[in-house]
């Protein structure tokens, strides 16, 4: 209900600033969002640094992961004959890995969209700029973005939409020759999703 009324509320405002940019001459764009970043140049070697740094970060968290389901896995096995004692320890000791494994995976999570800011900053920075230069050369007072899911636009001139044309200008923009900032030794890359096992019971 309110994304809703907060759609409507832009649409009106929206509808405002058209119809005083018409009477004053001001032109108006929008682009998808989402056809740029992969049309930019650098863009594919920046997907491919992160891929391939991903998989040492990867690695480590499946080895956890591994650690994790072993231990619980010999835990279930022994249960029956262990004391109450030995139980305990057990549990604890589980607990302990999975909680270690849940704080490395959001330790990685942060490094990583640290990591993504600073090796696709090239890329974006390449996007903003084509955007600026059309805006400036088209005479155009703002570009607004009307990506799938993502905007606020509930109806638009299709005339309006310049994507094809930033791309296109994109594509023939030659990528920087600065090269990607190397990742800090010890650094993970990427994300990977991590199943957390069910605890074991009293």
């Amino acid at each position: 209900m309110r994304s809703m009324l907060r759609a409507t509320v832009f649409a009106l405002v929206l509808s405002s600033v058209a119809g005083i940019a018409h009477g004053q001459g001001i032109k108006i764009a929008f682009v998808n969002s989402q056809a740029l970043m992969p049309a930019a140049p650098g863009y594919a070697a920046a997907e491919a640094t992160l891929s391939k740094e991903g998989e040492g970060f990867r690695a480590q968290l499946t080895k956890m992961q591994d650690s994790v389901n072993a231990m619980l896995t010999k835990y279930q096995k022994d249960e029956p004959t262990l004391a109450a004692a030995a139980k305990d320890k057990a549990q604890k000791a589980i607990q302990a890995l999975e909680t270690d494994l849940q704080a490395k995976q959001l330790q990685f999570q942060q490094q990583f969209a640290a990591r993504q800011n600073e090796v696709m900053a090239p890329v974006t920075d390449a996007v903003k700029k084509v955007l600026d230069d059309i805006r400036e050369e088209g005479g155009y007072a703002m570009i607004l973005d009307n990506a799938p899911g993502a905007s606020n636009i509930v109806s638009a001139d299709k005339n309006l939409d310049i994507t094809d044309r930033v791309v296109s200008r994109l594509r023939a923009t030659p990528a920087s020759t600065k090269a990607a900032p190397a990742a800090k030794p010890g650094a993970p890359s990427s994300p990977a999703g991590v199943t957390r096992p069910k605890p074991p019971t009293q």
